[in-house]
């Protein structure tokens, strides 16, 4: 073994920062997350760069908002979706690249969503291997046909290194088939330090668990899925150290954006699906804390101290800069890389590098926070100028803009500026303002769906029967 640290980068999908136990979660039982973050250090103010799948997903791979790599809008929507022309450009250098390029193999499981076109996918963005889905277990035949902002879908397909080996695959069995990509790839024999990069399925919807966790769960389906999640941490955290590597590798969990919170899906289904953001105002899809604002865990026993917790502000975009650093990776100097090496908080009691952490919704700049303060500008295109003060009031509940301007107009005209440099070099495009330092989103010509519906075809199932999309 080097002195490289393995990596484990554990990233769910809508998980809440109210749906585990370490997060005041009393519905989801999640014994080894929590173990995980006893052993470790855990943030409670740690941001993904989006409320949404694609633009979260691009930003942690490349340490950059999504704006500056072309991630805010996909031909009008807000994610990708199967068989459009756009992606994570090549040009883009990723996590995966530069852990790849300091000696590591590689390895990616589970959902990836930042392209499907062969250009786009895993094994051309630095990793070694990829088994999962190239997007969103709601974009393929499900029940119900598909919602007015979604194109016409076509089967499901399972991946595995650039090839489809399955259509339609059955959901409920799916984590369990990437635990043991994951177990096959920490067994490999071979001297290199290893990154692998677990994207789970859950808790998107729709939700398909397997019986022996629906019949545990004290929260029905939703529960089940997070305590899928659970499970395959343990078995994960076992085979380190199984392994004898446990103080050898740095493990990393989060999520990829907020929940949908204890409300209906957006689409099908009418039942409230029991998720949680916990004290947080807003869920997925917003610029509120409950959209952003995540679950965050560093586990490193040889260099991170157990028991930690930090207030601190920190993105998912600062582990693509704090893992180089502490792996022997290089970051370009030929770009711009928005996350902050943030070994000084693992290791430490360092304040924030971040003097303002920007919310973009798409292309439109909707909020920035600067320390305690968090200023509001536009929600889905509509002005909604608020001001509120986080470390008193992390429900955003109480909008304190009118008693600030009042007594202290210097906070209000700081943010403002500060938001116009986002305007200046991110863009915002609710008012009119094109970004100075973006970078094209990544094309192909004549894209095309990876599947098409065959009624011939023998699919392991047909189409999911669960109506919930979202």
């Amino acid at each position: 073994m080097t002195n490289q640290p393995n990596v484990v980068l554990i990233n769910c999908d809508d998980l809440g920062y109210g749906d585990l136990g370490c997060y005041g979660s009393t519905l989801n039982k999640t014994p080894a997350i929590d173990g995980l973050a006893a052993d470790g250090l855990r943030f409670d103010s740690f941001y993904t760069a989006s409320p949404v799948c694609s633009p979260a997903r691009g930003a942690l791979l490349t340490g950059c908002y999504p704006p500056r790599i072309g991630f805010g809008r996909f031909e009008g929507v807000s994610v990708l979706f199967p068989g459009m022309g756009l992606g994570l450009a090549p040009e883009e250098y990723s996590l995966a690249s530069l852990l790849s390029d300091a000696g590591y193999r590689t390895q990616a499981v589970g959902k990836w969503h930042c392209g499907d076109q062969p250009d786009f996918q895993p094994t051309n963005h630095g990793f070694d291997h990829y088994f999962g889905l190239p997007y969103s277990n709601d974009m393929g035949i499900q029940a119900g046909g598909e919602p007015p902002t979604m194109p016409e879908l076509a089967p499901l397909p399972l991946i595995a290194d650039g090839q489809v080996i399955e259509q339609q695959p059955d959901l409920a069995a799916l984590t369990g088939r990437y635990v043991d990509e994951a177990l096959k790839f920490m067994r490999v024999s071979d001297e290199r330090p290893f990154f692998l990069y677990l994207a789970h399925m859950y808790v998107h919807l729709p939700i398909y668990v397997e019986e022996r966790f629906a019949e545990q769960s004290s929260n029905g389906v939703y529960g089940a899925a997070v305590e899928s999640i659970d499970w395959a941490t343990a078995v994960i955290l076992a085979e380190l150290e199984a392994q004898g590597i446990v103080d050898d590798t740095i493990v990393i969990f989060t999520s990829d954006n907020g929940s949908l919170g204890d409300n209906p899906p957006p689409w099908g289904e009418g039942e409230s699906l029991g998720a949680s953001n916990g004290a947080l105002r807003g869920a997925k899809t917003t610029t509120w804390e409950g959209g952003q604002r995540v679950p965050g865990i560093v586990r490193w026993p040889a260099r991170v101290e157990a028991g930690r917790v930090s207030g601190e502000l920190v993105t998912a975009m600062d582990l693509y800069p704090t893992l180089a650093a502490l792996c022997g990776g290089r970051v370009p100097t030929d770009r711009i890389i928005d996350g902050r090496d943030i070994q000084s908080i693992w290791f430490g009691d360092a304040p924030s590098p971040h003097e303002v952490f920007y919310y973009y919704w798409m292309n439109d700049l909707e909020a920035v926070r600067s320390g305690r303060w968090k200023l509001h500008f536009s929600k889905h295109g509509a002005e909604q100028r608020e001001l509120y003060d986080l470390d008193s009031d992390i429900g955003e509940t109480t909008n304190v803009l009118a008693d600030v301007l009042a007594d202290r107009p210097d906070v209000v005209e700081r943010l403002d500026r500060l938001a116009e440099v986002a305007r200046s070099t991110l863009g915002d495009e609710r008012l009119g303002r094109s970004g100075s330092e973006v970078r094209p989103v990544g094309e192909v010509d004549d894209p095309a769906p990876l599947t098409r519906y065959d009624p011939d075809h023998p699919y392991i199932v047909a189409e999911y029967d669960i109506t919930a999309r979202g």
